[in-house]
């Protein structure tokens, strides 16, 4: 969103497509899910005014692909090799997923963008992102955020004494129900042996995560 209050910052796009490009020149395999919240999100239009969850959730799908769309073009533009894939049939607009292919793509270092979410209502972006991360066997998944730049015991925004984890176990998280990342998506990277790191995107670059001084909270077995 940028600057915005909703909808698409086209700088913020160019932005995000050009730390996306410093991971592709070092030759790291990149697939990246697309979230659609800056547009419509499900849950808080069900909140606000009795919208049925399935619908509303369907939109903020939907929302994905348009995003999708911008990233795509952005990465484009910033000249990287990348195919978008989508839950949802949606031909006109992106390849439908499958696995299979989405693999071949990876195989061949093209930046793989995941719209659609899981393609059905109740799955957050981040269990999509855990689910696409099992699925093409990644190192690891980087949850990029705006809000902060870490896991904290308690919301640094609004506790002064919040502490920040360098280091956190996944069974941690589960039995402190840390609200930062979905828990079933922790428990699906748990159960794969997935780590998790989620840091600010603002704060360094994306290859300042995988460095030897690495930002964020890393979540791990042990």
């Amino acid at each position: 969103m940028g600057d915005l209050p909703f909808g698409v910052s086209h700088e913020s796009a160019a932005q995000v497509a050009a730390k996306i490009r410093e991971l592709q020149n070092q030759q790291i395999q990149i697939g990246v899910v697309i979230g659609g919240g800056n547009i419509f999100r499900g849950i808080q239009q069900k909140a606000s005014w009795g919208m049925e969850r399935t619908p509303a959730d369907q939109v903020g799908m939907l929302a994905t692909l348009m995003n999708g769309i911008v990233l795509h073009q952005a990465l484009i533009h910033a000249g990287c090799e990348v195919r978008m894939m989508s839950a949802l049939d949606c031909p006109t607009v992106a390849e439908k997923y499958q696995w299979e292919k989405a693999m071949r793509y990876l195989d061949k270092g093209r930046i793989v963008l995941f719209v659609g979410g899981t393609g059905h209502p109740y799955f957050t972006t981040d269990t999509t992102a855990a689910l696409r991360a099992c699925e093409i066997h990644a190192d690891i998944l980087l949850k990029a955020t705006t809000r902060v730049d870490g896991i904290y015991d308690k919301d640094p925004r609004k506790e002064s004494n919040a502490k920040k984890y360098l280091t956190i176990t996944f069974q941690e998280i589960l039995e402190k129900k840390l609200g930062i990342l979905d828990l079933s998506a922790v428990t699906m990277c748990m159960g794969a042996n997935i780590p998790i790191r989620v840091f600010n995107f603002y704060e360094g670059s994306l290859l300042s995560t995988l460095s030897d001084n690495p930002q964020g909270t890393l979540v791990t077995m042990d």
